[in-house]
């Protein structure tokens, strides 16, 4: 009732509208008087740095995603508080929603590789299985695509590209920068599964000699529907709702190619993925990489 107050004080008068409220003029302006209380000071500084998590991660955490990085931040706080105090500042996560337009046509069967992955998308370590996929964007000038090539292990984009064509070269280009960005830094591909769906972009001769050329192995869903690719449909779905829905409308090609580079340097580095223990990608695998301390073996004599 104070705030009301507040809100048409100027216009009406105070007392005016306490007698019609049946509230106490001395009770509002001991309201006014009185200092804010513990909890009410506590509530503005974490609002302050929930907002700030909040913007500085696309707008696109909810509450969980925005509490784990705030306790890995060092501002530790309830799930409930978190929860609470984004809801009073209207504070939410990005919803994702189904659909996708076919990018990816059909190849002829003829040859087709097996389907080495049968929709069981997990890996025990980096560049055991990557996933490949097509996805689209709407700009002002007509259609945008965009090809992308996912570290199964780590959830890490290694590779993509934004093209006006579905053409091979699309897809091509993408595996180039991620066999460019692991092996500069010394990694062997040999053994390397590549799983994608049944497109001509991926069953394009180059394609596969480029593959092979790694000695890495390629793996092609078997049935053709989004099962069969499912973790490289989950990110399509994360990228749309988290950057083209959530930062759009666009013009052209030349903003979506500076938009998705910054969206995957933050993927890549600063999201937090549930499925990792809320860590980025980058951080999962240094930390995998590091090298183990050995557990000091205590006995009796």
């Amino acid at each position: 009732m104070c705030e009301f107050v507040d809100t048409h004080r100027d216009e009406h008068g105070v007392e005016p509208i306490c007698t019609v409220l049946q509230f106490a003029p001395s009770t509002y302006y001991a309201h006014r008087t009185r200092p804010p209380s513990a909890r009410s000071v506590t509530d503005a500084e974490l609002t302050e740095k929930i907002t700030k998590a909040h913007k500085d991660n696309y707008s696109v955490y909810g509450a969980r995603k925005v509490h784990a990085e705030l306790n890995r931040k060092g501002t530790e706080v309830a799930r409930c508080t978190v929860e609470r105090l984004m809801k009073a500042a209207g504070l939410r996560g990005i919803a994702r929603r189904p659909g996708r337009q076919r990018t990816t046509l059909p190849a002829d069967d003829t040859c087709r590789p097996a389907d080495l992955v049968d929709r069981q998308f997990v890996a025990e370590k980096p560049n055991a299985l990557w996933v490949a996929d097509i996805t689209y964007i709407r700009t002002f000038a007509g259609w945008v695509y965009a090809a992308f090539v996912i570290d199964v292990f780590s959830r890490m984009v290694v590779g993509w590209q934004v093209s006006t064509s579905l053409r091979t070269d699309l897809a091509l280009d993408a595996l180039e920068m991620g066999i460019w960005s692991r092996t500069r830094d010394g990694a062997d591909l040999s053994g390397l599964v590549h799983h994608s769906d049944r497109g001509v972009q991926y069953r394009a001769v180059r394609y596969t000699q480029r593959l092979a050329d790694e000695h890495a192995v390629a793996s092609v869903g078997s049935v053709g529907d989004s099962y069969d690719n499912a973790l490289a449909e989950a990110f399509n779905s994360l990228f749309k709702a988290e950057l083209i829905r959530n930062k759009g409308p666009w013009r052209s090609i030349n903003d979506i190619e500076i938009a998705v580079a910054e969206y995957i340097d933050w993927f890549n580095h600063r999201r937090l993925h549930g499925e990792l223990g809320h860590v980025p990608p980058a951080e999962y695998e240094a930390r995998h990489s590091a090298p183990q301390t050995p557990t000091a073996l205590v006995g009796t004599n």
